[in-house]
């Protein structure tokens, strides 16, 4: 593995930190409303979405009885 032969400034970083500018960056865009709109309804699809699978997915999660009356029919009339 070879070493750096030549010196490292590392004066360069120390005054990096103590530097302050006293030029301002220019304050942020204020979103336009047809770009507040948008999110909003990327944000609603999104929670509709959520509860519209929620909704479907609900009753393929509750106990299925339908099937334990019809085996049980069946058992009687044999």
């Amino acid at each position: 593995m070879s070493r750096r032969r030549e010196p490292v400034p590392f004066a360069f970083i120390a005054e990096a930190d103590r530097f302050r500018s006293n030029v301002a960056p220019p304050p942020p865009e204020r979103p336009s409303f047809r770009e507040v709109a948008g999110r909003w309804l990327l944000g609603l699809t999104i929670v509709a979405a959520l509860v519209g699978s929620l909704v479907v997915g609900t009753p393929a999660l509750s106990p299925d009885h339908s099937v334990k009356t019809q085996q049980s029919q069946a058992s009687q009339g044999r």
